[in-house]
């Protein structure tokens, strides 16, 4: 059998549980036409009815599809959309979720990708993000430092972490695919420091070195490393000062996941560490911008309340 279709086949049933009665619905562009077409054939073995439709390239992470197709999404049970630039952070994504909708985004996703990462134990991958979700949850201040000098303190007081597990069972859950990752918006306004970024960026791709980004009241104030450090101003700061908005803190949770430059799979890996700029409404924020934008660290040092998380991208606490 075809891997790409035995791969969409497990994300539509493991991973979204779809059932013979549910309408599914794909969204894809040019080009990622090749999964999109996996995933029709895949949701045709298991529901009669799916549609697979096409949307252009889109500019940025974060721009809304056509209107057109984000009211499509509010009349599906489950969405899948394997698109170049990420749907995530759209209205049209949580306005699907609103209607009762499972929607799984899965920007910028490679073959490789697809394969090598959704036979993943994601019972595993579920029971291990959940656990530090929790441990976010509980705590007050996030301390992230690393070798290359990321030393950043986050408030977290109060707001609530979420657990991307990746099973995504239940009416109106949202999320990537591949997933594993727990993540929290910071209170707004009060990170501070240094974050020294070495192994990815969105939209960027694979660092060829590594971007020391300074941190003063909440916002991304100076960028330095280069012309992927330019590009990265650039991109965030056409959104004026909200798009420098410190708007995540991400910890990667997924075994299977490696660093490959494409920042679904990248932000996911196990050991690894990720903060975002720019919109943060998803998790509960109030910067609505149509940019967000994760930068990776690798070999993360951790501490929530003074106590370690993970030290140099292992983690100390007890899950599997």
């Amino acid at each position: 059998m075809d891997p790409l279709i035995k791969s969409a086949r497990t994300a539509l049933s493991v991973c979204l549980g779809l059932r013979s009665n549910e309408r599914l619905l794909i969204v894809t562009d040019p080009n990622k036409q090749k999964i999109g077409q996996a995933f029709f054939a895949a949701g045709r073995e298991m529901t009669d009815h799916v549609i697979l439709t096409q949307i252009p390239v889109a500019e940025v992470n974060g721009q809304e599809p056509p209107q057109d197709i984000a009211d499509l999404m509010t009349k599906y049970d489950v969405i899948v959309c394997p698109t170049t630039k990420s749907l995530t952070h759209t209205n049209a994504r949580r306005n699907a979720c609103k209607t009762g909708a499972r929607v799984a985004t899965m920007p910028n996703i490679s073959e490789d990708i697809m394969i090598r990462t959704l036979n993943a134990d994601y019972q595993q991958i579920a029971e291990r993000t959940k656990r530090i979700a929790a441990i976010l949850d509980e705590g007050k201040i996030a301390h992230v430092t690393s070798a290359l000098g990321t030393d950043l303190t986050m408030p977290i007081n109060g707001i609530k972490a979420i657990a991307s597990t990746g099973l995504l069972l239940e009416k109106g859950q949202g999320g990537n695919l591949p997933s594993g990752e727990a993540f929290l918006m910071p209170e707004e306004g009060a990170s501070e420091g240094v974050l020294v970024a070495d192994a990815s960026v969105a939209s960027i791709g694979k660092l060829s070195k590594p971007i020391k980004i300074t941190i003063k009241n909440g916002f991304a104030v100076k960028m330095e490393g280069g012309r992927q450090a330019d590009q990265l101003f650039t991109m965030l700061s056409r959104f004026g000062r909200d798009g420098l908005n410190v708007a995540e803190l991400g910890i990667g949770t997924n075994h299977a996941a490696q660093i490959t430059g494409i920042i679904l799979e990248d932000e996911k890996v196990l050991g690894t560490a990720h903060v975002a700029f720019g919109n943060n409404i998803s998790m509960g924020g109030t910067y609505d911008v149509g940019i967000h934008i994760d930068c990776v660290i690798t070999k993360p040092s951790i501490y929530i309340d003074d106590r370690p998380l993970m030290l140099e991208g292992k983690l100390v606490i007890d899950v599997h």
